[in-house]
């Protein structure tokens, strides 16, 4: 099957155009960010680009050759801009303008000649081929980061692209690709390359919503899952992540802030609010990977330790009080009660939800002991504890 290269541009083109304009739309309902603005305008840039360039020996070469290629240039430079709008990277201006701008040069400096059709798809798919490359790194980062299975896709996808650019790029050096004028030296290896990519543009425009919509869901997850205030797990996300351990042997600790109502009465509710936000740091930054913990209620708290046993647990909350006490010191001008931390330990196996309250109710016979006794410490579970 012969390939017509003019009619695969064309087609490029008005694909490209119909994807800028939907993305363009979907933009303007504000639900999304101003990264579709900037893919949007990427996709509307080509799809000129491409028309100019299916109007090579028509429209003046000024036009068909300088600004045609320009705008392909310019449009790949937004892609790189809106990976990393959409990875809350932003870029400055000054970037976007240098990194748009010094690659066009060229094609007003030096590739003007009609002629000089080869050199000048060497030199914009070894461009492009640089872009797709910085996006797929950026898309690559993001799903390490966001965990989001879509990121993956659009790394590899583009990835792809930058491939395919690279050995059109090499092709074109090698003389693979034809001689002469771009739309008579009767390649069809030139005009297969130009349909794939064409291809692979749309697919990158599915990868794209793809990754928006997955992003949205873990948002709404975590929304569901965690507490707004500390960024903690909440009750339902405890529920969730212990359900996930699957019998293995762990320590729970009930925390309780000491002196919380004085606090909130004496100080105010926002002075509260920044105590709890500094336990959580602090708890974060002493626990370790896999460990979780949550807002119970109120000023109480729950911290879930796999595979440890009661005395590694019972260190372990002493660290927490230690590293609370710490930033309670920062805090003791602002703060006009000192808050403690009472912690009671049990230790159980993860089997299921209703383990959890089991161990929760041991945890709180420790912690119900230790507040009798003067709070501001920890205290273990046992089974004398229990009878009594």
């Amino acid at each position: 099957m012969a390939f017509d290269l003019r009619t695969v541009y064309a087609m490029t083109a008005l694909a490209c155009v119909i994807m800028g304009a939907v993305q363009l739309a979907a933009f303007s309902t504000n639900r999304f960010g101003r990264w579709l603005a900037w893919w949007s305008a990427n996709n509307i840039l080509l799809g000129l680009a491409s028309c100019l360039i299916v109007l090579r020996e028509i429209a003046p070469d000024f036009l068909s050759i300088s600004v045609g290629n320009t705008l392909t240039i310019v449009g790949s430079a937004f892609l790189v801009v809106a990976i990393r709008e959409f990875a809350g990277r932003r870029i400055s201006p000054l970037s976007v303008v240098l990194m748009a701008g010094l690659p066009s040069l060229p094609y007003f400096l030096i590739f003007t000649e009609p002629s000089q059709s080869m050199p000048r798809i060497v030199f914009l798919s070894a461009v492009c081929a640089l872009f797709d490359m910085a996006v797929a790194w950026e898309a690559r980062r993001m799903a390490r980061e966001e965990k989001l299975y879509s990121a993956e896709l659009a790394s590899g996808l583009f990835a792809l692209t930058a491939t395919l650019y690279a050995a059109r790029a090499v092709m074109g050096w090698w003389g693979s690709l034809g001689g002469g004028p771009l739309f008579h030296n009767g390649d069809q290896m030139h005009a297969a390359l130009g349909l794939v990519a064409m291809l692979l543009l749309t697919l990158r425009c599915m990868v794209i919503m793809m990754m928006a919509t997955e992003r949205t869901q873990v948002q709404l997850e975590n929304a569901a899952y965690h507490d707004p205030l500390t960024g903690v797990l909440n009750r339902a996300g405890m529920s969730c992540a212990f359900a996930a351990l699957s019998r293995r042997p762990l320590a729970v600790l009930l925390i309780d802030v000491d002196n919380f109502k004085q606090l909130n009465d004496s100080c105010g509710h926002a002075m509260g609010d920044d105590v709890l936000k500094a336990f959580a740091s602090a708890a974060h930054d002493t626990l370790q990977p896999g460990d979780l913990v949550a807002r119970h209620g109120g000023d109480e708290f729950v911290v879930v330790l796999p595979d440890r046993t009661l005395n590694e647990a019972a260190m372990l909350a002493q660290d927490i009080r230690s590293a609370f006490a710490v930033a309670m010191a920062g805090m003791a001008q602002a703060c006009c009660v000192r808050p403690t931390l009472s912690i009671g330990v049990a230790t159980g196996q993860a089997d299921a939800p209703e383990t959890l309250h089991a161990i929760l109710h041991k945890a709180d016979q420790a912690l119900y002991r230790r507040k009798r006794e003067g709070r501001d410490g920890v205290d273990v579970f046992s089974e004398e504890l229990q009878a009594a």
